[in-house]
């Protein structure tokens, strides 16, 4: 790929970093929105964030044997046309109000975004000197979590304002613009991509053991950092997840200056409707911290290694979480709202450390990299058992200190070849 073209190259590849990291988050609004609509448990609830993340390890493999016969440049385009068409999917759920197409359009939407994180991940992390992978992943990841910052805030204004006393059909409409309005952006974003001259990137052998018919399942470091995907992926998603619940529902109705808000509101019902919509105003700090964090790791990774910088993330992880558990009030929401700031360069590290030296299987392994993160589809339902059982939500948040303590070993010695 020749040089002058990595700058163009990736700016481009931030946008799209930005533009599913934005689809991605609006599950933030779509959490506790579908809760109010369908009256459902936290279990029921969860399964949102379930149908969006198990279309990572349904597409993630083939989306992968797709790329490796169009390309990653088709496959960015397709990937962005299959998102237009679970946008607008979302038009025949609310006008039917049904639950489970509400589950097909957001598992269709998610497909696409599988499609793109297969493509632009490997991309980006090879769009350069290899040394600077992971600063490169750390700099997209940011962009994204810009958008997740942004996200809730859209949620909060567009989908979750303004719907305590209404009706169920009243309610349901308020996302029908939202998402017609973001399936013609993404479809847009696709003809754009079609006329962009992007160069592709050429994967070579690097080595006699890496021949092309070798299997990546026979990577060790590959996959324990698959394992170790699912279980950030499932942590970041679970506390995502619940996160504007715990507020709406734990925190707010019990701190005096947040009564005002529900001034004249008498249905309970109502007045939790008015708390998810100030809760999802405090996601985006989750979010900021993640962006900080990503933005600040590119620097940081200037000086100590990607492993050594990972297992400190992680162990402060599981601090702040130890920290939640004996809390409450102001103190445990921004103890849970700190894990963001480490959790934010996990990904990006991680990623790059279980596909180095791949060769000509790096596709294969992010298609594999890709799958896990059906954590995010299988951690927040398990959360949601526990948080209708008799441990309740405070503590079923809990369930995340195991993922970061593998996530610690990894960085310790589960990534070394």
């Amino acid at each position: 790929m020749a040089k002058q073209n990595h700058g163009a190259s990736m700016f481009y590849m931030l946008l799209l970093f930005f533009t599913w990291g934005f689809l991605t988050e609006l599950d933030g609004a779509l959490i506790p929105y579908l809760k109010g609509l369908f009256e459902l448990t936290n279990f029921q609830s969860s399964l949102v964030a379930s149908a969006f993340f198990i279309a990572f390890f349904v597409a993630s493999l083939p989306s992968s044997w797709l790329l490796n016969r169009i390309g990653y440049h088709k496959g960015i385009i397709v990937g962005l046309v299959i998102m237009a068409a679970g946008s607008w999917l979302f038009y025949p759920a609310s006008a039917i109000i049904s639950y489970p197409l509400f589950l097909g359009a957001i598992f269709v939407l998610a497909s696409g975004v599988t499609l793109l994180q297969v493509a632009a991940n490997p991309y980006v992390a090879r769009l350069g000197e290899p040394e600077k992978a992971s600063n490169r992943l750390n700099l997209a990841q940011g962009f994204n979590s810009v958008a997740k910052m942004i996200a809730p805030l859209a949620g909060s204004y567009f989908i979750l304002r303004g719907l305590a006393g209404l009706s169920p059909s009243e309610q349901a409409e308020a996302v029908q613009m939202p998402y017609l309005v973001l399936g013609a952006l993404l479809l847009l974003l696709a003809v754009i991509f079609r006329f962009l001259k992007l160069p592709e990137v050429v994967e070579t052998a690097e080595s006699t053991n890496e021949a092309e018919g070798e299997s990546v399942w026979k990577k060790p470091h590959l996959i324990k950092g698959a394992v170790a995907i699912f279980l950030y992926v499932g942590a970041e998603v679970t506390i995502a997840s619940f996160l504007v619940i715990y507020l709406s529902e734990n925190i707010f109705p019990a701190l005096p200056e947040f009564q005002s808000y529900i001034a004249g509101l008498t249905e309970e019902k109502d007045q939790i409707a008015k708390f998810r919509e100030i809760g999802a105003r405090y996601l985006p700090f989750y979010w900021g911290g993640l962006m900080v964090g990503r933005l600040g790791g590119s620097y940081i990774l200037k000086f100590i290694s990607s492993q050594k910088l990972l297992r400190v993330a992680a162990i402060a992880c599981v601090l702040l979480m130890l920290g939640f558990s004996v809390s409450s009030g102001y103190l445990a929401m921004w103890l849970l709202i700190g894990t963001g700031l480490f959790l934010s360069i996990m990904w990006s590290n991680i990623f790059t450390l279980a596909i180095a030296n791949l060769g000509p299987q790096t596709s294969r392994g992010s298609g594999v990299l890709v799958a896990a993160i059906v954590g995010g589809a299988l951690l927040p339902p398990l959360q949601g058992l526990m948080a209708d059982s008799s441990i309740g939500l405070h503590h079923s948040f809990l369930i995340t200190i195991v993922c970061f303590v593998y996530i610690a070993w990894y960085g310790w010695k589960g990534f070394k070849h």
